[in-house]
């Protein structure tokens, strides 16, 4: 019977200092892909990786080159628009993307707080207000608007900005609680400082936030770009409460 036995596999023995090895290697591969994980998990809660294709390089640098050209041209030529006799006040909205301008185009958009398109804000005509809207003509569109314009924007889409914070126009005691000192205590009387381009027209409009207009999805669009409907931009006088009408 003892014959018949098969014989016993003897296990082939690894040295101890591969073992070690390997299990050194297999402790440095984990803490890798934990790494990777974290890493992966960090660039998805950040700002995500974007590729540009070479027909915007292409564009930004045509917009840059126009805009210096176009801002060359107005300090050599320095004609100067004579603001409207008959109206002070001006509604500016954004329609068009400013990807690719020059820096001072851009400073110009900042500091009449239009970061957004189709934003809009009241602005009271003086020479300094004229210059700063020839500066970023090709972008917005501006006009003067007639009171029930005024009316139906604050009414409609009229926030107040309060701590950095958008808060509806829904209760007249927000207003006395912030513009009481300058005589303004409801809806009415914000509208009427408004369009009258008042003493307190600067505070008001720093209460108020820019106006977010909006336009229809199935909007169409020309080669250019600019939504058929809206026309282009610049200066449109009265017209521009037809403007309103649509994007309100």
């Amino acid at each position: 019977m003892a014959e018949l036995e098969e014989p016993r596999r003897r296990i082939p023995l690894v040295p101890e200092n591969l073992l070690k090895k390997r299990k050194a290697y297999l402790a440095i591969k984990a803490t890798q892909a934990k790494q990777a994980l974290l890493n992966k998990r960090k660039q998805q809660k950040g700002k995500q990786i974007q590729f540009r294709r070479l027909e915007t390089f292409i564009r930004d640098s045509w917009r840059k080159r126009r805009d210096d050209t176009r801002l060359r041209r107005m300090e050599q030529r320095p004609g100067q628009a004579a603001a409207p006799q008959e109206s002070k006040l001006a509604f500016v909205v954004r329609i068009v993307d400013i990807k690719g301008v020059t820096k001072r185009v851009k400073r110009v958009i900042e500091l009449l707080r239009l970061r957004k398109n189709y934003a809009g804000v009241f602005v009271k005509l003086s020479p300094l207000s004229l210059k700063m809207l020839r500066i970023v003509e090709p972008y917005v569109a501006w006009g003067q608007p007639n009171l029930k314009s005024v009316r139906e924007l604050i009414l409609k889409r009229g926030q107040a900005k309060i701590k950095k914070k958008r808060v509806p126009l829904t209760d007249n005691m927000l207003i006395e609680q912030h513009l009481g000192g300058c005589g303004i205590i409801c809806l009415e009387d914000l509208i009427h400082e408004i369009y009258s381009t008042g003493k307190y027209f600067k505070r008001v409009t720093s209460f108020l936030w820019p106006f977010h207009l909006s336009v229809a999805r199935h909007a169409s669009r020309n080669r250019v770009g600019f939504l058929k409907e809206m026309g282009k931009p610049g200066y449109r006088g009265e017209a521009i409460n037809q403007l309103i009408r649509q994007l309100n």
